[in-house]
């Protein structure tokens, strides 16, 4: 769904602004929290006289500290009938801290027909401290609902910006248009439901954003995947009334000196197959396509961030069900790299799909970097929330590159190991490994074990694993995140791909 709020500079003074709610940004500082006026009108003490307070005042009445995400609101006149002014925090105005208070205006404004604020105004911002305060102003307004009558306060459709060189902001907020959009689309795909969202259905959804952002795309059906032999995903997804797909989207700019490739496991539902899942643990599995569904938003806007890498993106995509026709705990499969797997266990069907990808990438496509980005397991969530993500890496370069993207977007990726000596414990007496452990010597490394197994298909090339089963999902609202689908690591992967 297309955002509800446009961004944009205004000329002229806040002051005169016709919003009907109006923020001034209070920065933290040793000396106490500091109200920035400029852009606000001709002089600060104008202001005041309009006030029921001195600015100062009215802070210290709140007990404002600047800290990022405070908002406090009261009723006002500017000489146009009474408005709403909301003093917000936004701490040392780091991009950190913006984007948390982007995300806090945003939630403040809502219901209401146009906001004003002078945070471009800040006399050093950061051009990526202003694209975040975008990212989190759009984030924060994210919604995704099928109700025809949802009674719910509205996203704000306008925010201004006063107080700046429209030219000089231009770019900033666009770069921060694009990487929300780029998340915004991931998460639509990943709150539809899964009713709908059939495996032909998310590959068609890939063929229509490649079309729309210049992307070239493939698709294989069931037929082209028995033919090509990605037996793996015909295995996940053979329990299912709905066939498998797998999609390649390539994006090729002139003068590409690098290729990456980005894998996203795309299970439109996962039941658990003949190991199925409790029914608690099932519902949330529309979601667990997300990783497919945040390649594809990274994908759709590399043009419009100028990544000059050449990128290619592949979504394995399948449906995890249980039937006649499923696959059988102990069945034995021959993945696309000729590896053969010994299914143990079918709700550990993810780790398949994207072994048939990854090793399609590292045999056909001479990728110099491999990423693959999945809710793969509960054990990563348990190691690390709901807040981080596990990142798994074979060179120290990539896991630092991937750990500051994070960082810098807001998505907290922490590196866990991929232990030797677990290794292993995915031998299997029948076929090369089996798809999770078959002893439990070192307890149960869940994460780690399905890191290993998937490190088997990535043919010694530079490779990460992104496991976001923990901050993929959200049953609250906080900061830029909204409740469903996070689409976490969207904006990670697009920083990083924007310094290949």
């Amino acid at each position: 769904m297309p955002f509800a709020t446009e961004i944009r500079p205004a000329p002229g003074l806040l002051i005169d602004s016709t919003a009907d709610l109006v923020a001034l940004p209070i920065r933290s500082g040793t000396a106490g929290p500091v109200i920035v006026t400029e852009g606000v009108g001709r002089s600060a003490t104008a202001l005041d006289e309009r006030l029921p307070a001195p600015l100062e005042a009215l802070a210290a009445q709140y007990d404002l500290k600047g800290k990022s995400g405070e908002t406090v609101e009261f009723p006002v006149d500017l000489g146009r009938g009474l408005v709403r002014m909301a003093l917000f925090g936004v701490g040392e105005a780091t991009p950190r801290e913006l984007r948390r208070a982007g995300a806090a205006l945003a939630r403040l404004a809502k219901g209401r027909d146009l906001l004003a604020t002078t945070v471009a105004a800040l006399d050093d911002v950061a051009d990526e401290a202003l694209s975040a305060f975008v990212e989190g102003a759009l984030l924060a307004s994210y919604t995704f609902s099928l109700a025809t009558g949802a009674n719910r306060p509205k996203p704000v459709p306008t925010a201004e910006l006063f107080g700046a060189d429209p030219e000089r902001i231009a770019e900033p907020l666009r770069r921060g248009h694009a990487l929300a959009q780029a998340t915004a689309l991931a998460r639509d795909l990943i709150n539809t439901p899964s009713g709908e969202k059939g495996p032909a259905w998310l590959a068609e959804q890939a063929q229509r954003v490649a079309a729309e952002t210049d992307l070239d795309s493939a698709v294989w059906d069931e037929s082209d995947l028995a033919r090509d032999g990605f037996r793996s995903i015909l295995a996940v997804g053979q329990g299912a009334a709905r066939p498998p797909r797998l999609v390649q989207l390539s994006y090729e700019p002139p003068g590409a000196t690098r290729h990456v490739v980005l894998v996203g496991k795309g299970i439109t539902f996962d039941t658990g197959g003949l190991s199925l899942k409790p029914n608690d643990n099932m519902m949330v599995m529309k979601t667990d396509m997300s990783g497919a569904a945040i390649v594809l938003g990274a994908m759709s806007v590399l043009a419009r961030l100028g990544v000059t890498a050449r990128v290619t993106g592949l979504l394995p995509i399948a449906e995890n069900a249980f039937s006649g026709e499923a696959q059988r705990p102990g069945d034995v499969i021959t993945t696309y790299s000729g590896h053969t797997v010994e299914v143990l266990n079918t709700d550990a069907e993810g780790r398949l799909v994207m072994a048939d990808a990854m090793g399609y990438a590292t045999g056909s496509l001479a990728p110099d970097t491999l990423v693959d980005v999945a809710t793969l397991t509960g054990a990563a969530k348990l190691a690390l929330g709901t807040g981080i993500g596990a990142l798994f890496a074979t060179t120290d370069d990539l896991a630092s590159a991937l750990t500051d993207a994070g960082e810098r977007s807001g998505e907290t990726v922490w590196r866990l190991p991929l232990v030797e000596d677990y290794r292993d414990a995915l031998d299997s007496p029948v076929a090369d490994l089996a798809n999770v452990a078959t002893k439990s010597d070192h307890g149960n490394p869940g994460a780690i074990n399905a890191a290993l197994f998937l490190r088997e298909f990535t043919a010694g090339i530079p490779w990460a694993h992104l496991d976001i089963a923990g901050p993929g999902r959200s049953t609250t609202e906080d900061a830029e995140i909204t409740k469903g689908g996070t689409a976490f690591g969207t904006r990670l992967l697009l920083r990083w791909l924007t310094e290949q």
